[in-house]
């Protein structure tokens, strides 16, 4: 059997409520990197090693590709339905089939132009609002700048700025769902005995549920009757399910919960490493200028950096996978369930054991990263492999991170993730001297969320690099909305 550690609500429970990875890494180095805890009736196998994590999610992927239905967040939230939470049945198969076709290589380039977009336009918000020096929290940009990339691809348009309506909302309910779903953070999961009984969680949970149903259902219903009103609706996932939901038996809250997983996937992974960036670099004075200095001479200042000069920015690659390293803003993913007993050198994993990854302690990990905890992209400035590309190589230790899980249940958003961070990352070096304010020291330590982790709110200086920055992004922004395509239209 597995070394176990049992932990109750007198116990070492409190431990894994705040923080719970260095609580795990804690343990990982006591009883190794393959070790049990219990949590209520509920036991978990924490995975603290690369080469373990490829043995039993990617190598024996047929028995570690299961989920479990955490009361939470599968049942309450997702209502049976979400592709991140569902366990490995025919209907996740179905689901992730749909989401596919809107996520695989042929379809982000198709909407490739929109990432571009946005990420301009982000920058642009950014210059106009930071301009006499004015300090700037730029997380609810980011937040933008991902949310209005995802509504495009879930519902064919997009929001116009950081003040309307629908940004305060869909931001609400990932922060809702990001503080309600932690994988280790609640005992009501685990104790079935207060399943039954009322509590704060639970209520929070119903109460997220109906808003996703009906702010996303919402705009589904209204897609919907512009399509049977012979309207011409830009294509999106929701026109797709609206178009195969008879052939696909799909109702509305499928439909509904199907969006959702798109929209809160989509927006807090890209949008907290866009800001743990902007929260980061200003300590970092030295390494900006060399990736500046990087941009410079490979983009020029007449131009913004595109997907296409990502293989001659080898520091700025360099930089995000640092960041990404860092501050994954999902230290223990969404956990995996052996769907049969399996016996792993010599230890037993029972069936219905839940398997966490907890890459905190892969990202640190001293085997393989000097001074693990300094920030230094220096580590990956050989690295010219995208994310995708490293996580499908044959030596799990020369995988660049793990922020986008393992196995058959890896992140299907990957692709699309990858290419906004780049585009975001990339322009605001290009753009800005992002500077900290002496009265304003920004805690790198401290997070909000507990399933999914983003600083908490600062500020910034943003100080324009040179005297043309305005020009060039007039100049992009007047070519851009120029094109009528898809994307463009304002909700």
């Amino acid at each position: 059997m597995l070394h176990t550690t049992h932990c109750n609500h007198k116990g070492s429970f409190p431990m894994l409520t705040h923080y719970p990875e260095l609580t795990l890494d804690k343990w990982a180095r006591k009883y190794g990197s393959l070790y049990s805890v219990r949590l209520g009736n509920q036991l978990f196998a924490i995975v603290s090693s690369p080469g373990i994590a490829k043995d039993l999610m990617i190598t024996q992927g047929a028995i570690f590709s299961n989920r479990k239905e955490m009361f939470i967040k599968s049942q309450i939230v997702f209502a049976g339905r979400g592709i991140t939470a569902t366990p490995y049945n025919d209907r996740w198969r179905k689901h992730r089939r749909i989401a596919t076709t809107w996520l695989n290589q042929q379809a982000v380039d198709s909407y490739s132009n929109v990432l571009d977009f946005e990420a301009t336009d982000m920058l642009h918000a950014l210059y106009t609002d930071s301009q006499n020096g004015r300090h700037i929290n730029p997380q609810t940009y980011a937040g933008r700048c991902s949310l209005n990339n995802m509504l495009t691809i879930t519902f064919g348009f997009r929001t116009d700025s950081i003040h309307h309506p629908m940004v305060t909302e869909a931001l609400r309910l990932s922060r809702a769902f990001m503080n309600c779903t932690g994988p280790m953070s609640n005992l009501v999961d685990f104790l079935p005995i207060l399943q039954w009984l009322p509590s704060p969680l639970k209520s929070k949970a119903k109460a997220l549920h109906r808003d996703l149903v009906e702010t996303y259902g919402g705009l589904i219903n209204e897609i919907d009757g512009r399509m049977k009103d012979g309207e011409q609706v830009p294509d999106c996932l929701a026109k797709t399910m609206l178009d195969i939901k008879d052939e696909e038996n799909l109702d509305h809250v499928d439909m509904a919960i199907l969006a959702s997983a798109f929209m809160i996937g989509g927006v807090e992974t890209t949008a907290s490493i866009m800001q743990w960036f902007t929260a980061l670099i200003p300590a970092y004075p030295d390494v900006q200028k060399r990736a500046q200095e990087e941009l410079d001479r490979v983009v020029g200042r007449g131009r913004l950096p595109t997907l296409a000069d990502e293989v001659k920015l080898p520091y700025c690659h360099a930089i995000i996978k640092e960041v990404e390293r860092c501050h994954n803003p999902f230290w223990l993913g969404t956990p995996h369930t052996a769907s049969s007993d399996f016996v792993y050198e010599g230890k037993l994993i029972p069936k219905d054991t839940v398997v966490v990854l907890n890459t905190w302690s892969m990202h640190h990990s001293e085997d393989r990263w000097e001074r693990p905890l300094e920030f230094n992209p220096d580590r990956y400035f050989t690295d010219t492999t995208l994310s995708s590309t490293s996580a499908n190589l044959a030596d799990p230790y020369e995988r660049d991170h793990w922020m986008f899980g393992a196995g058959r249940r890896i992140c299907p958003g990957m692709l699309v993730a990858e290419r906004e961070i780049w585009l975001a990352i990339s322009r605001m070096l290009w753009a800005f001297d992002m500077v900290q304010i002496p009265e304003k020291p920004i805690d790198l330590k401290e997070y909000d969320g507990m399933s999914g982790r983003s600083p908490v709110p600062f500020d910034v200086r943003l100080e324009p690099r040179f005297e043309g920055v305005g020009e060039v992004l007039e100049r992009e922004m007047r070519e851009m909305r120029g094109w009528k395509g898809w994307g463009l239209t304002k909700l």
